[in-house]
């Protein structure tokens, strides 16, 4: 199981937490980057005597971009609060704070300022960001989703600085879910075979690894947000949708794995696509069907990365030339591709952490001589990903199971774990870059 989509109610504090397990690393085989550095700052400037000053290295980024903030034009040891606002695709108001106190140059830094008080603790640059609670609303059981299409490519986020005997100081940022020129194409059975959104970067864009989405037990596309920031970056990516959606199965029942595979011979005929490095990325019930891909599939899976995984295929789910995939334990002698396992310590809604180490183990038995890593981060639950900076509860009311299911883990543990998981993803795709 994934977020929950924008049709339903779905969907850092210190260091994240990250364990990695096993010695094979993807650490010497591919490169890890920073998503992106400070950049240079453009200000805001108060009005004399009136309001404090906003600093932004990135009025407007991608949804997933870390910006750093600073709050200038105070005097030293004055207290205020920043505080900032968006609004969700329902209409409804989310809101985080944190108060602070002004440094000997008159200055808040976020990133390194630990707020006195707010809807976050310790330093963190994104706080304001992942921390918003819903206006009226209970923010373990509620997830921020910003309206979502293809024409609404972007949503805001206001900064307010508010302090005594100051006038309130806003500053709009814009989050951007496409970057410019990046193309949209809506897939369905009919026409193509599959359901699916297929985003694919700016025509003439170099060649780049390519991301086939799968979701969990919560159906529909569900990582289309996730495709559409991997496509900004230049690596094309297709949300599939495989069940609960028009013209495919109602529920997660005998889906053939012939499906999976058609859809990843489309994804790697696309121009932009490197068709030597096509990548599956599961998540939750949709890691059984990227480890099944890669044991059956291995000349079409050059790399899995599975989001709170399992290592067991369900009875029922999956069949492959007309007949069922056995209940139990996926084999996996015949992947030969890296593997990433990310998983959370407090999971309670499927043993992912220890699936993540089985997985681990797996492979090293196996003796296929990939690499391959689980990372285990610290406090976080089921919703350790994928990527960063929107709030997130940690119960959520299931679309297909029509209960409320406790995910585990804690709101700021979920946070550091989607922050640094992410890096370590975009980390391995870019390493895979020719």
């Amino acid at each position: 199981m994934t977020r929950p989509s924008p049709s339903e109610e779905r969907g850092r504090n210190g260091d994240s937490g990250g364990i990695v397990v096993g010695r094979r690393g993807w650490a010497g085989v591919v490169a890890m980057v920073t998503v992106l550095g400070m950049g240079c700052f453009r200000a805001s400037t108060p009005a004399p005597d009136t309001g404090a000053g906003i600093e932004v290295d990135a009025a407007s980024a991608l949804a997933d971009q870390p910006v750093h903030l600073r709050v200038i034009g105070l005097t030293a040891g004055e207290t205020v609060t920043v505080s900032s606002s968006a609004t969700d695709f329902t209409g409804r108001r989310w809101r985080g704070q944190a108060r602070f106190r002004a440094d000997d140059r008159g200055e808040v830094a976020l990133d390194s300022a630990a707020p006195l008080a707010g809807t976050y603790r310790g330093a963190d640059g994104m706080g304001l960001f992942w921390s918003m609670n819903p206006v009226g609303g209970d923010p373990e059981r509620s997830w921020f989703r910003p309206a979502w299409d293809v024409s609404r490519r972007s949503y805001a986020v206001n900064i307010v600085v508010t302090g005594e005997r100051r006038r309130p100081t806003t500053r709009t940022l814009t989050r951007r879910w496409l970057a410019d020129g990046v193309g949209v194409r809506l897939l369905t059975p009919a026409t193509d075979g599959f359901w699916g959104e297929l985003f694919l970067p700016p025509p003439g864009t170099p060649r780049h690894p390519a991301v086939l989405m799968v979701g969990g037990s919560e159906g529909g596309a569900s990582l289309s947000e996730d495709a559409a920031l991997l496509a900004s970056r230049g690596y094309p990516a297709l949300s599939l949708g495989y069940f609960a959606l028009p013209g495919l199965p109602a529920n997660l029942d005998d889906i053939p794995l012939e499906y999976f595979a058609g859809a990843l011979r489309l994804l790697a005929r696309q121009p932009s696509v490197d068709a030597d490095h096509v990548i599956v990325m599961g998540y939750s019930r949709g890691t059984e069907a990227a480890l099944l891909l890669g044991q059956n599939y291995p000349d079409l899976v050059h790399g899995v990365i599975a989001y709170s995984p399992t290592i067991r295929a369900a009875a029922g789910s999956w069949t492959k030339d007309g007949r069922p995939i056995a209940e139990g334990v996926i084999p996996l002698d015949h992947v030969d591709a890296p593997v990433l396992a990310i998983a959370g310590s407090e999971d309670l809604l499927s043993p992912s952490a220890q699936a993540a180490r089985e997985l681990d183990r797996a492979l090293d038995a196996a003796g296929t001589g990939r690499p391959h890593r689980a990372l285990i981060y610290q406090g976080a639950g089921h919703g350790v990903g994928t990527f960063p900076y929107l709030a997130a509860g940690t119960r959520l009311d299931h679309p297909i199971l029509r209960s409320t299911v406790d995910l585990g883990g804690t709101r700021a543990a979920d946070a550091a774990a989607r922050a640094a998981g992410w890096r370590e993803v975009t980390g391995v795709l870019a390493g895979l870059t020719r």
